[in-house]
């Protein structure tokens, strides 16, 4: 898929996932209900959007270093930042064996990229300057802000389906209320389910189209797919021992897979299916 079609595709389910928060709001609250939602989730992910960075990078121990200290790996980072042509990152080591990376930051102004000590000595430097490629090009396609805007709408998904699940259960007697009290349950329990697999579509959306904004960017796709693929295997022998599974989706290859999920509730696609369209891009 191509760069547009992912966006737009990106916006397909962002659409779909405001068409379903209204048709919830007025299913489960009406629009006062509504409102009151969207409100406390905004003010909540306002919060996310201009203090995530230093609390993901506190949780995953994440040690700022300069080039003095990191030589090979800022000097990866200033030079695809200057091809991607966006300000200079901040560089992050995040001390574990476990390989993997991420980048965070509100904005490309305000953006960090943080590798891990084990994807440091697994990849070698045409593959770590893939990887570094992978989460630049998050940082230009504002990634951040785009998995705002779906948690928000998200978030108030679900507030709206825990006032339907309380209002289900008290709502008091009578067969026209038990009625409408089953209703009410199963829009609860169904509606939060579609939007977490919207939110999730959206997250794989961005993650092939990193993938290929970085492979564009280096003008070279063989770096990034060889670094996925040592990843894959990397990450079973050392999977993360700490931070939290709902930060998975930052990283370039969840750091806590090894599970038999199912793939339609996965934060990444298939390493499989994005090595392959790596190695079948025309750069």
């Amino acid at each position: 898929m191509s760069r547009w079609g992912n966006q737009f595709k990106t916006f397909i389910l962002l659409a779909l996932l405001t068409a379903l928060m209204l048709w919830a709001g007025e299913a489960f609250g009406g629009r006062q209900g509504l409102y009151i939602a969207l409100v406390i989730v905004l003010l909540m992910n306002f919060f996310t959007y201009w203090f995530s960075d230093k609390l993901v990078l506190r949780m995953y121990r994440a040690q700022p270093v300069t080039k003095k200290q990191a030589p090979e790996l800022y000097t990866l980072v200033k030079e695809v930042a200057s091809a991607a042509k966006i300000p200079m990152p901040k560089v992050y080591i995040i001390p574990t064996d476990s390989p993997n990376a991420f980048a965070t930051g509100r904005n490309p102004e305000h953006a960090a990229v943080a590798c891990t000590q084990g994807i440091i000595n697994l990849l070698n430097k045409d593959e770590l300057k893939g990887v570094i490629a992978h989460e630049v090009s998050h940082i230009k396609n504002r990634d951040t802000l785009i998995q705002v805007v779906a948690a928000t709408i998200a978030g108030v998904i679900s507030y709206l389906a825990f006032f339907a699940r309380f209002a289900a259960i008290f709502g008091g007697g009578g067969r026209d209320r038990d009625s409408r009290g089953l209703e009410l349950l199963a829009l609860a329990i169904l509606t939060p389910l579609i939007a977490t697999i919207i939110q999730l579509a959206i997250s794989r959306s961005r993650e092939y189209l990193a993938d290929a904004s970085a492979a564009k960017t280096l003008h070279n796709s063989d770096g990034l797919a060889s670094a996925l693929h040592k990843l894959e295997t990397g990450i079973k022998q050392h999977p993360l021992r700490f931070g939290s599974a709902q930060t998975s989706n930052i990283f370039i290859a969840n750091p806590f897979s090894g599970g038999g999920m199912l793939a339609l509730f996965s934060t990444h696609p298939p390493m499989q299916e994005r090595i392959k369209k790596l190695k079948g891009m025309e750069l």
